[in-house]
């Protein structure tokens, strides 16, 4: 059986049959002395194997359908968002697939009043607990009476900008999905961390800090995000970031299990856009995508959107 190269840097062992070494990840190899070895090895050859196509289906690991989320973080105005509204509203979007955009919390109202019910609307945050004298706090209870769907928890600027830990972030999901928000549940390295070869060692603790608190994962959409890849151009490969996936997915099998592990979506973040999020989306454990800068432009937004049909196969 052939294995797939997802090395960042380092040629090809001539006389080896394991993955070379990757930056940021362990080594991939049935002989390596890693006392987790073998569930890596088994990771790894899961997603080297072929994958038997189904006629008229998507080809996805998971049984969800497919997630795509727009994180306009802080960006806009009144005039730029309800022109963004309005690419959104025309444009022609795949039916099978759950969309959600996250404007900031002041524009709300007006993008929930204006843009088409097929699109729901994610917040960015939410407080840990129900509101009260939390200056500057936005409680899920807010969000609700809003028109809120989802919130976006635990991203990479929340936990590294801001300072929010692992645990504060599981509490803030359990409270979350307790009053009926889903999660769009960030999880990633700092590049230092993956040059350290700790790729795995943070997501799971930051998967295991969810999986401690939350009272049910059916509304969870978990988005790998590489804290090295958001906002700076650098994407992911499609190999690098469903070997991420496939980890994540079987961690939930092991430490959840394989029902969760199924059914919950795992999307990848990290400058996606209307370029390269076709071969991303061809990966079978990458379930959608979590879309900064490229979900302000409409069109391009849309076509990432449609990337879903690139797993579509038949017989």
């Amino acid at each position: 059986m052939a294995m797939l190269s997802t090395s960042l840097s380092g040629p090809k062992s001539a006389t080896s049959y394991c993955a070379p070494e990757f930056s940021g990840l362990r080594r991939l190899c049935p002989n390596s002395n890693n006392v987790n070895s073998n569930f890596h090895s088994q990771a790894f050859l899961r997603f080297c194997s072929p994958r038997k196509p189904l006629k008229s289906v998507v080809a996805m690991a998971g049984t969800g359908t497919f997630f795509v989320g727009g994180n306009w973080k802080c960006n806009g105005t009144r005039e730029s968002i309800a022109k963004l509204v309005s690419d959104l509203n025309s444009a022609k979007l795949e039916s099978d697939v759950d969309v959600v955009v996250a404007p900031p919390f002041v524009y709300i109202d007006q993008v929930k009043s204006s843009l088409t019910g097929r699109i729901e609307i994610a917040a960015q945050n939410s407080w840990v607990s129900k509101g009260g004298a939390f200056t500057g706090e936005i409680s899920v209870e807010q969000l609700k009476d809003t028109g809120c769907k989802w919130v976006i928890l635990g991203h990479s600027e929340r936990r590294h900008v801001i300072g929010e830990e692992n645990q504060f972030i599981g509490k803030k999901a359990a409270y979350a999905l307790g009053q009926g928000l889903g999660v769009i549940a960030c999880i990633g390295e700092l590049l230092e961390e993956r040059e350290a070869g700790k790729t795995f060692d943070v997501c799971y603790q930051q998967l295991k800090a969810f999986a401690d608190a939350v009272p049910s994962w059916d509304n969870i959409v978990i988005a790998y995000e590489p804290v090295w890849a958001i906002g700076t151009g650098v994407v992911a490969t499609p190999v690098q970031a469903q070997e991420v996936h496939v980890a994540v997915r079987d961690w939930l099998k092991t430490n959840v299990s394989a029902e969760v592990a199924s059914k919950t979506r795992i999307i990848y973040g990290g400058s996606v856009n209307g370029g390269n999020c076709a071969e991303l989306a061809k990966q079978e454990d990458i379930d959608g995508f979590l879309v900064g800068g490229a979900s302000l432009k409409g069109p391009e937004f849309a076509t990432i959107v449609n990337s879903v049909t690139t797993k579509k196969v038949a017989a």
